[in-house]
């Protein structure tokens, strides 16, 4: 399946979801964990198919995250709930702290993280779907919540500028994409010198192939277009990130784990290390760091 296919099919399944959590207060997960039996054409259907939509798999969804933080937020919010683990957990948000949740989805990990970093601090929301967008602006009405803001886009090419957060989260959202070196080079541009990564996300053992992890379930379910851990790494590597880390939580499938994903952007890092290596004499860094002075190897307009 291409590339776009695959985004397509993502981007309804999660609009389905929404809706769903919208028009009828059922549990998004339900609608999205339909897709592993059935390939119907409503969510209805999928309920139907799949044995009423009820059950869900208690290794994704709200039931990772604490009575008390559920009781923060609206029901829609935790109804809406898709990911794998909880990254405010991995995170040790603080407060004033600027938040960027990828794939933000209903706003519940956005919602928690604004509580968390308090009045002086901001949560961002980026998400793709226009019906996941507007529960969660829905929600964040109910909540109450004026410190966040959700804006349209992808994780590929997210819409914030240069160094405008101090952390980056996501739950289980970066498996679902097709482009992941652009995903984790875009985490590495938005944060701050010396931010970090806290990320829950599906991660596959180093032994299972690209082959191996389809027969354990759909891209749409999180599963086929996981990461193994040394992927992870070595992507986060590649970036520009250290320390990174990747620490199984809980089964998801057969060799296919929830996992906390962690790293850090260098202190005295501003710019990928593909984009020091093009622009490394005084004279080329104009192009790409904007004028003044910049010592040989490095980038330091940023």
């Amino acid at each position: 399946m291409a590339d776009a296919d695959v985004q397509e099919q993502v981007r309804a399944r999660y609009a389905a979801a929404a809706t769903a959590v919208s028009a009828t207060g059922r549990d998004a997960l339900a609608v999205v964990d339909a897709d592993q039996c059935c390939t119907p054409t409503t969510a209805e259907a999928n309920a139907s198919c799949c044995g009423g939509g009820d059950e869900v798999d208690a290794a994704f969804g709200s039931s990772l995250y604490s009575v008390g933080e559920q009781g923060e937020l609206p029901a829609e919010a935790v109804a809406a709930s898709l990911g794998c683990g909880n990254p405010l957990a991995v995170a040790e948000l603080r407060a004033g702290e600027r938040v960027l949740d990828l794939g933000s989805g209903g706003g519940i990990d956005v919602l928690l993280s604004a509580r968390r970093v308090g009045d002086t601090g901001f949560a961002y929301g980026v998400d793709m779907t226009d019906e996941m967008l507007a529960l969660a602006r829905a929600n964040a009405t109910k909540a109450g919540a004026y410190n966040v803001e959700f804006r349209k886009g992808t994780i590929e090419n997210i819409p914030l500028p240069d160094n405008a957060v101090d952390v980056v989260i996501s739950n289980c959202v970066i498996n679902l994409s097709t482009d992941k070196p652009a995903v984790l080079a875009e985490m590495f541009r938005v944060l701050t010198p010396g931010g970090r990564v806290g990320v829950s996300d599906v991660v596959a053992e180093d032994h299972l192939t690209p082959a191996e992890r389809a027969e354990r379930g759909s891209y749409v379910g999180c599963i086929a277009g996981a990461l193994t851990r040394a992927e992870y790494v070595d992507g986060l590597t590649a970036a520009g990130f250290v320390d990174a880390d990747v620490v199984f939580t809980h089964e998801a499938a057969p060799g296919m784990h929830g996992a906390i994903v962690r790293a850090t952007k260098p202190a005295n890092s501003c710019c990928p290390p593909v984009e020091q290596q093009a622009c490394c004499q005084p004279e080329d860094k104009a192009a790409c760091c904007g004028t003044g002075q910049h010592p040989v190897g490095e980038c330091g307009c940023r």
